[in-house]
């Protein structure tokens, strides 16, 4: 009897669908960042600085559940957070953290939220609508498994886009037809754009079965729902609007995620949920299949969202300091987002939008035609030529433009805002000096060029 001794698996004969999607925040620049760690010898800085990624009481007690019934408990945490706690607790079936819960999450910790939803808009949710889920991410990947049935189902996707979206579409099968937004109005989204992608869509025979809204803007740094820094923004959901607009369930299927990853910093507990609305109970019995397929989202997640959408209120014992830390937290973000804008917006050849929250700024960059004709050269575009240069003489890593579709003819990087100021103020001082030689450079080289020319 032979055996065939060639492996199975090769990038041959992998799903053609995985060598296609690209995931940018992870990429290229990521790995080259993670190389030069292996080698800090060679490097004339002293740590890499990672902006590619934006990186509690009562969790601590449930998953810890006899300091509770300690004495010294109640010098270490606040009467409403063990209160919490043991109504957490009681809820679970096992009534620990360590077991398997529905395929939805809690029924209690649902209701919280859907209970949280309702107190924001001001109209009704119920925690059949809330599906847990391990943050936003399994949430799009799970949707995008129900919407999409072949490469005939298009879904309406933002340029700039998280690439996320994009790799999912792709993964299970489907097309993505994109829609503009408008740098020059701050990211807007001009309707005028969504009929034409969507009338486009239609005659090349695509059902368009989906319109992604991403909201905050992720690269592009628009209103979120916590972390908000222009004065004048206040962040309203899609259901709250509809529904002052008189749309409901009948007229519009909604589907709304959030996490506690970008609002409250936690991304690693990788907590969210999604609300589905307008879908009818057969529908919502095959999303509940498929979700089932993963057994349950992680306990530790589930808290922490139900947490974030009922955190203290007036009247708590931990009220007082819960503010006080949430605004120190939200001024902090504040200072550091103004801190990079600024220092963006002051290099030359660079331009960037105010940034109005959430945790990302997308600059602009118009670089000297030499630079663009030397990332020609080496195979590259301009975006990772830049990002690569930038990384090997300072350590800071960024994510090049092109992995978020950035509009053609464009050069763009996404920076993250770093969770330490004082590694701000060192990236500042990097990326100044960085940009003002690689500029002379190649304005240097232009200028060389010009002459032989002449």
């Amino acid at each position: 009897m032979s055996y065939n001794k060639a492996p199975s698996i090769t990038a041959e004969t992998i799903n053609p669908r995985v060598k296609i999607i690209r995931y940018a925040p992870c990429g290229e620049i990521v790995k080259h960042a993670a190389e030069i760690e292996e080698n800090p010898a060679s490097i004339p800085f002293q740590e890499i600085i990672y902006c590619n990624l934006g990186n509690p009481q009562v969790l601590s007690l449930c998953d810890n559940p006899a300091l509770m019934d300690r004495d010294e408990a109640r010098a270490l945490f606040s009467p409403c957070s063990i209160r919490r706690a043991r109504r957490i607790l009681n809820s679970i079936p096992s009534k620990d953290t360590g077991g398997y819960t529905d395929c939805r999450g809690i029924k209690c910790l649902r209701q919280v939220v859907a209970d949280g939803i309702t107190a924001r808009d001001g109209f009704p949710s119920t925690a059949d609508d809330i599906f847990l889920t391990d943050g936003a991410t399994s949430a799009i990947n799970l949707m995008m498994q129900i919407l999409i049935r072949s490469h005939e189902d298009g879904i309406l996707s933002p340029l700039p886009e998280y690439p996320l979206y994009s790799a999912s579409i792709i993964l299970h099968g489907g097309t993505m037809v994109p829609y503009n937004l408008t740098e020059d109005n701050g990211w807007g989204l001009e309707i005028f754009e969504v009929k034409r992608c969507l009338e486009e869509a239609r005659s090349a025979g695509l059902t368009v079965r989906a319109m992604v809204v991403i909201n905050p803007g992720n690269p592009t740094g628009q209103v979120y729902q916590e972390n908000i820094y222009a004065e004048n923004k206040k962040f309203h959901s899609f259901k709250k609007v509809a529904r002052s607009l008189a749309y409901d369930e009948n007229d519009l299927t909604l589907v709304s995620l959030h996490s506690v990853s970008m609002s409250y910093g936690e991304s690693g507990r990788r907590g969210g949920y999604m609300e589905v609305s307008g879908v009818a109970a057969n529908v919502k019995d095959q999303i509940y299949k498929v979700a089932s397929l993963t057994l349950c989202p992680n306990i530790a997640g589930q808290i922490l969202v139900s947490l974030a959408m009922d955190p203290p209120k007036l009247g708590d014992e931990s009220f007082e300091s819960f503010d006080k830390e949430k605004e120190q937290i939200r001024s902090s973000f504040c200072k550091r987002a103004k801190t990079l804008e600024k220092a963006f917006s002051g290099l030359e050849g660079v331009t960037c939008n105010k940034l109005e929250g959430a945790l990302y700024l997308f600059p602009r960059l118009h670089l000297p035609s030499a630079a663009i004709r030397a990332a020609d050269f080496e195979g590259v575009s301009p975006d990772i030529f830049y990002a690569h240069r930038l990384l090997d003489a300072t350590g800071i890593a960024v994510v090049p433009g092109s992995g978020f579709h950035q509009a053609s003819g464009t050069i763009h990087i996404r920076c993250t805002i770093l969770p330490d100021e004082r590694k701000i103020e060192a990236m500042v001082a990097r990326l100044r000096a960085f940009h003002k030689a690689f500029m002379n450079e190649f304005r240097g080289s232009q200028q060389v060029m010009n002459d032989l020319r002449r």
